[in-house]
């Protein structure tokens, strides 16, 4: 089983008692996470004085057992522990039991220049109240030092459910957790806490995924590979699904076309711009293997007025009317106004697959119910793809992104990709995913648009929206990395090309369409 799964606090507590359900003590669960721990730290840092720092929960029963195997290897360690070892109880008071060395108390002061190593046990992924007082200026004091600092399960401060800083936080240079990541490993501002995550195996058996009911996944290709549609040796461009991508008037035309191409990269076999009169020669102009149709207003006119778009109902309607045109990309540089607004509510009535991006969420800021209630009436699959502010125009406001990605999702009834470095892709039945590979060469103008094409390219091919989602998400991300600085929006869709080559088929820095279960190992990174 690919390690992509990603388990909240209260899952992870569930995934434990299902282990000692089935038989795992908790005791070896609690040797295996400090082994693991100290195989991590092997691995990276040269024997030196360690500072363990031990808090008075399980997460410091950890720390005593990495520290009694640190010393069993030959390193100077200290122990700090908050609170005394009196206090401590369950686990956590059974392995401070087979520490033979001293504890002392914390104190910014055990911090001192010989120190090379520090290791974070303060209180792990389930802290419930800020780190604050004589405890955020300890954390303060780590962080200033120049040791290697390793954080276990998550860098304390930091919420594992969400990222969020409660606080102060450790800032580890490398985090070490147990069976599956969190959402707080992956989503920012934990994610820069944590540094580079290992997740371990520690004798967790897989079934407990299925029965914590595990909703969450860190998006990578052993999620979706299995569903990315390949091309059929007896199959044509009718069979690979039609994309429709509406364009704005003349000067507007620049997104729609980056959409379309972006759609025709990812494998649909047709893809048509539709645009108002006044955009015609200009689409004509810059483009071939996509095809051009044009919508008009009811009146005839065309658009000169500087509302260029058509009149939406009129004009956009009757060219969803092809049903084999089964999946529709609108807003990207359609412009804020009522057209556009029509236009969106038809795609919305339409059984065509949807993508609905930039302008075709902003028209609906003062009005965000009538295209919810648009949405929720459809059969077919939805995907809204805002960056924050679009997202901020329509959406009830959340203490982090997690949690109003996933609100959002519910309220429109679609899924939703709320864009940024730590992309989420929420669905509206509490499946969510967590990107991970979008570096900031993707901050560039269009960039977005051609995300929004991409996934109306995967939907036309048939692939369901929460995993067309993820994999456009990914793809997208992905291209941005193979470029790296300079890149622009006119890469992307070449890009992506190249990295569906390597992802299918293998390469020197792909995956094998045919071995997607080597994708993680057992102990492998998150990315």
């Amino acid at each position: 089983m690919a390690h992509h799964d990603l388990l909240t606090v209260k899952q992870m507590y569930e995934a434990d008692q299902h282990a000692v359900d089935q038989g795992v003590p908790s005791l070896d669960l609690m040797e295996h996470a400090g082994q693991a721990c100290v195989d991590e730290i092997l691995g990276r840092v040269e024997p030196c004085p360690t500072l363990v720092l031990c808090g008075p929960g399980n997460n410091g029963g950890d720390g005593f057992v990495i520290a009694r195997l640190l010393v069993d290897a030959g390193w100077p360690v200290t122990l700090g522990l908050l609170g005394g070892r009196e206090a401590l109880v369950g686990d956590a008071a059974a392995m401070a039991a087979k520490w033979q060395g001293g504890c002392v108390s914390l104190s910014p002061n055990l911090i001192t220049d010989d120190v090379g190593l520090i290791v974070d046990c303060l209180f792990g992924a389930g802290l419930a109240r800020p780190v604050e007082g004589s405890l955020a200026t300890l954390v303060e004091a780590v962080n200033a030092s120049a040791a290697n600092i390793v954080a276990v399960d998550v860098p304390s401060g930091i919420d594992g459910d969400t990222g969020a800083v409660r606080g102060t936080a450790v800032e580890a240079d490398f985090t070490v957790t147990f069976f599956r990541a969190k959402p707080g490993h992956l989503l920012y501002p934990g994610r820069a806490h944590c540094g580079d995550v290992r997740v371990r195996d520690i004798g967790i058996p897989d079934s407990a995924v299925r029965t914590v009911g595990a909703k969450g996944a860190h998006n990578a290709p052993g999620l979706w590979l299995h569903q990315f549609p390949l091309p059929d040796a007896e199959g044509h461009k009718y069979t690979r699904g039609h994309l429709l991508v509406r364009s704005g008037g003349m000067t507007k035309t620049g997104a729609a076309r980056m959409a379309a191409m972006a759609g025709l990269r990812a494998g649909a076999g047709l893809v048509t711009v539709a645009g108002p009169p006044s955009a015609q020669m200009v689409l004509a102009n810059h483009l071939t293997a996509i095809m051009i149709d044009c919508e008009r207003d009811a009146d005839g006119s065309d658009g000169s007025d500087g509302n260029e778009g058509g009149d939406g109902a009129g004009g956009f309607a009757p060219l969803l009317a092809d049903t084999r045109r089964n999946a529709v990309v609108v807003g990207p540089a359609n412009g804020v106004n009522d057209r556009t607004r029509a236009a969106t509510l038809a795609a919305c009535a339409a059984p065509a697959a949807l993508v609905l991006d930039a302008d075709a969420l902003t028209c609906f800021q003062d009005d965000p119910e009538t295209l919810f209630t648009a949405l929720k009436a459809r059969t077919s699959p939805a995907i809204l793809t805002p960056h924050e502010g679009e997202f901020a125009r329509l959406f009830v406001e959340g203490e982090t992104r997690f949690e109003r990605a996933m609100a959002a999702a519910v309220q429109a009834g679609a899924v939703v990709v709320l864009k940024g470095p730590d992309t989420i892709i929420a669905s509206p039945d509490w499946r969510f995913a967590i990107n991970d590979n979008a570096g900031p060469e993707l901050g560039t103008a269009g960039s977005g648009d051609v995300l929004a094409g991409l996934i109306g390219g995967l939907l036309a091919q048939g692939m369901a929206p929460y995993e067309a989602a993820c994999t456009g998400v990914w793809l997208h991300g992905e291209a941005g990395r193979v470029w790296g600085l300079g890149l622009i929006a006119e890469d992307l869709p070449d890009l992506i090309a190249t990295v569906i080559e390597s992802l299918v088929y293998g390469g020197e820095a792909g995956f094998n369409h045919r071995a997607i279960s080597a994708e993680m190992s057992d102990s492998g990174p998150i990315g």
